[in-house]
């Protein structure tokens, strides 16, 4: 399982912001975040870390604890 925080708009999407989801890959886990109603728009336009690495791939690959963060560009700083 990863850990997949969610902020902004997004966490408002699934109703809080942190979630544990199995996946393999960042596209496995865009897959199953998409299932959310309202977070398949922020995922195309967010930016995405995992471990605190920015991380552009879908190939990129996951493992067990793992820290997956996705931000949306509204997210301030």
């Amino acid at each position: 399982m990863v850990k997949v925080e969610l902020l902004g708009p997004a966490a408002v999407a699934v109703g809080g912001e942190v979630l544990e989801v199995e996946a393999a890959s960042l596209a496995e886990l865009k897959t199953a975040l998409a299932k959310f109603e309202g977070v398949a728009k922020w995922l195309e336009i967010s930016a995405v870390a995992v471990n605190d690495e920015l991380v552009s791939d879908l190939g990129f690959g996951l493992k067990d604890g793992d820290k997956v963060c996705i931000l949306p560009p509204v997210c301030g700083g």
